[in-house]
């Protein structure tokens, strides 16, 4: 019997066959650095190759997680690890996937058995970026529970909100986030078990790590269809409350392989590194399914909070080829000087969840030599568009559509509108509704109907389309700023104000001024608990103010 290390820095640890266990032996030396497309020649023959096929049966552990453990026994896979984690004092943990397998097959068993959580159930789960993190959405998948992921950051009332209307009946989360829940709990009828990570016990709680020590890691998959649910997000609520936001085990299983395949362009020998919260929905798209997809080596940092040294010694230190992070990151990065490090191994830098301003594009260039490849896409959805390697970069444009999507600028009844007109960023929908498409808002109907307008869904996103293609950004639709007759998008008066030296972020909205607007500084910026700006606490701190 080998044992191997279950938890960092800890005493724990789970029994594992050695006949059955193949370690990932990573070798230091690197591979030569390219920026050419490794799975598609340009743009256009992406496009072309693109042709996913949507089986009636669908499930991601068995279907994808199972095939690479059989790929890696035969040998067919490279020797990375499928899981690489580290933390502050540089403890790693490395798994591959048939550890992934092992393990995750347990905790199956622990919701299925010790829980008695049946398929369609659903889990909220608070963890930050620890290896068991992964092991629950895993197994959640084996087991046909709905995971409901939720950020550390979330309050107590935050809590009860998703607790209450998602009926959830299992928590899993840590010593930090569990005296939150025992305040709540007993006002959610619908709760019947809660999982504790921790090194020591809670009144109340099971003990994960000893559950699943005990547990059979004999665990068949439920069979799901692939319209089954799968996962509940709540959006950000940057411009209302949160709304459930449903998937499907193929819309996000299946969906992701275009921004696995095409936009991260990962193959088997990737090491991959996303720094997004675990609450959000960017994790489950960049480092489960996007990566996982393709074989590749998801890089995970403990990392509790956004620290550049931290980033940029990482991105130093380890072999990671493929980095996205969030814009306000990058621009927090380019202040620290990556200059002085080196990244011998990074090929590919992406970002997400908000425009990022072309100065900050420009500065990250000339200090690693590589573009930001930009990404559009929701909670709602995949990758709507992106700048895909071999396409040219055009700093302010999140690139062309994705080939998952028929994507239009439309008007408010849905009418598509010329090249050059700005309009409702949109996707179409009629005749047929591309299958990685959210659900619905569980619950509410009627704010799933309002996202629909003739042939179309709408993203409540702002945009026009070139001549060439390339999509820009103007602003959330409720963002956009009459003024004296013009339209005037926040996102440019934004980058603008940023070059400032005096500018560490901006947010602009607009203000009942009768003749002119006015810049007002602040100390802080009203945000989500994603990080994302508050526009609409901004709005109604403007015009409340003339009532």
């Amino acid at each position: 019997m080998r044992m191997i290390p279950f938890r960092r820095g800890a005493c724990f640890a789970l029994g594992y066959c050695a006949t059955a266990a193949r370690r990932a032996n990573w070798s230091p030396v690197l591979r030569p650095k390219s920026t050419a497309p490794k799975n598609f020649t340009d743009y256009e023959s992406m496009k072309e190759a693109y042709r996913p096929r949507v089986p009636a049966r669908f499930n991601f552990a068995k279907d994808v997680l199972d095939v690479w453990e059989a790929k890696e026994k035969a040998g067919a896979r490279s020797s990375l690890p499928a899981l690489w984690w580290v933390d502050e004092q540089r403890t790693e943990i490395r798994w591959s996937f048939e550890e992934l397998g092992f393990h995750s097959r347990r905790l199956a068993n622990v919701l299925s058995e010790e829980c008695r959580l049946a398929q369609g159930d659903r889990v909220f789960l608070i963890l930050p970026r620890v290896p068991e993190w992964w092991l629950v959405n895993i197994a959640c998948l084996r087991a046909g529970t709905v995971l409901i992921p939720g950020t550390s950051q979330l309050t107590p009332r935050d809590i009860l909100h998703r607790l209450q209307v998602s009926e959830a009946k299992c928590v899993i989360t840590d010593e930090s986030t569990a005296h939150l829940l025992d305040a709540v709990g007993s006002q959610c009828p619908a709760l019947t078990s809660k999982l504790l990570l921790s090194t020591r016990g809670r009144q109340g709680w099971g003990d994960l790590t000893a559950l699943m020590g005990s547990a059979s890691a004999d665990h068949v998959c439920v069979d799901t269809s692939s319209d089954d649910h799968m996962t509940i997000f709540f959006t950000s609520g940057t411009t209302g409350s949160p709304k459930m936001t449903l998937h499907s085990h193929c819309s996000f299983g299946l969906g992701l392989t275009i921004n696995g395949r095409y936009w991260l362009d990962l193959t088997d020998s990737s090491v991959f590194w996303n720094t997004s919260d675990t609450g959000w929905a960017k994790t489950a798209w960049s480092s489960v399914f996007a990566s996982w997809t393709q074989g590749a080596c998801v890089f995970a940092h403990h990392m509790p909070r956004f620290n550049t040294s931290t980033v940029l010694q990482t991105l130093s230190r380890y072999p990671i080829s493929t980095f996205c992070t969030a814009p306000t990151a990058y621009r927090m990065l380019v202040q620290e000087d990556p200059s002085r490090f080196q990244f011998p191994a990074l090929e590919h830098c992406l970002c997400a969840g908000e425009p990022i301003n072309p100065e900050v594009m420009s500065q990250w260039r000339r200090l690693t030599d590589l573009d930001i490849y930009e990404g559009y896409g929701q909670t709602e959805t995949v990758l709507i568009a992106g700048t895909f390697k071999g396409m040219e970069v055009r700093p302010g444009s999140f690139g062309k559509v994705s080939p998952a999507y028929d994507v239009q600028v439309v008007d408010d009844e849905g009418r598509v509108l010329p090249r050059g007109t700005e309009g409702n960023l949109a996707i179409r929908v009629k005749p047929h509704r591309p299958f990685c498409l959210f659900l619905e808002y569980m619950g509410e109907p009627e704010k799933t109907a309002e996202c629909f307008r003739g042939d179309f869904y709408l993203t409540g996103d702002r945009g026009v389309m070139d001549k060439d293609g390339y999509l820009w950004f103007i602003g959330r639709a409720d963002d956009v700023i009459l003024s004296a007759g013009y339209r005037i998008g926040p996102f440019e008066v934004e980058n603008a104000l940023i070059e400032h030296e005096a500018v560490a972020e901006s947010a602009v909205v607009s203000s009942p001024d009768p003749i002119r607007g006015e810049i007002e500084f602040v100390d802080q910026l009203p945000k989500t608990v994603s990080g994302k700006i508050r526009r609409v606490e901004l709005r109604k701190k403007e015009w409340d103010h003339q009532m």
